[in-house]
């Protein structure tokens, strides 16, 4: 997960630590957060120490974690089939658990505005839950027949996107709950994580494949993306090939959507 201003990164592992890295140079900001017993903790970025006692309620493994926007809360599931709800500050407990999922809940995500929680569980489903009232909005989303590995909404909150074990990623309308398109494919492995693009135009998602993929939504075909540095290595539009000094790549545009930016 990275900070809201992209400079940092967390990352959590096996080995029971969690490592903090800087985007820019790929180093490792702190010694390894360490003390993790199937707990969630809370940790002080800049001095690598844990803020609060641990955050302790759960009955199994904690598997996801997410911040909510303005960083009050943090929302927690587990493979006990529940999700939490916590106060960052005092590190407790909200609400009642949120209970609804019947197998291991993997994946949370907050809105942007933070009224709502979306999680995804080993059960096959999504579930969008609103934040101040604990309880689900809308009839659990089901269409992946095999188990939900990330979910994470639009930037404008109005859409959802789904990864699953069954290789394919899903788009949700988070008003209806109903799927938007039909399933994005071409990973032949789980897709264990979705992301929006800034301006919404394009999914990415990451796979057991070993590829990460980029999706465009709505689009009946694929999109060519010249860098405005290299415009000038193009003869015209209607060419199919692009000059270089170590030779030359040939394009095939036929099928091609074309997308002018200025600059």
């Amino acid at each position: 997960m990275t900070s809201p201003d992209g400079a940092k990164l967390a990352s959590g592992s096996w080995d029971h630590t969690l490592r903090l890295w800087d985007v820019a140079t790929g180093t490792q900001i702190t010694e390894p957060l360490q003390g993790h017993t199937q707990s969630v903790r809370l940790w002080d970025v800049v001095t690598g120490t844990q803020i609060t006692e641990p955050l302790q309620s759960h009955t199994n493994w904690v598997v996801s974690v997410a911040f909510s926007p303005d960083g009050t809360k943090l929302a927690s599931g587990s493979k006990d089939h529940t999700i939490r709800l916590w106060d960052v500050v005092t590190g407790t407990q909200i609400t009642e658990p949120l209970q609804s999922h019947t197998n291991w809940v993997v994946s949370v995500a907050f809105s942007p505005d933070g009224t709502k929680l979306a999680s995804g569980s080993k059960d096959h489903t999504m579930r969008l839950w609103d934040v101040a009232t604990s309880t689900e909005i809308t009839e659990p989303l089901q269409g992946h027949t095999n188990w939900v590995a990330s979910v994470v909404f639009s930037p404008d909150g109005s859409k959802l996107a789904s990864g699953s074990g069954v290789n394919t990623l899903r788009l949700w309308d988070v008003a209806t709950g109903t799927q938007i398109v039909e399933p994005l494919q071409g990973h032949i492995n789980s897709v264990d994580s979705v992301a929006f693009s800034p301006d919404d135009a394009m999914v990415a998602s990451g796979s057991g494949d070993h590829t990460l993929r980029l999706h465009f939504p709505g689009q009946s075909s694929g999109i060519v993306w010249i860098p405005p540095q290299f415009h000038e290595l193009l003869w015209k539009a209607e060419n199919t090939l692009i000059i270089s000094r170590q030779g030359y790549n040939k394009i095939l545009f036929d099928v091609c959507v074309w997308r002018c930016y200025d600059g």
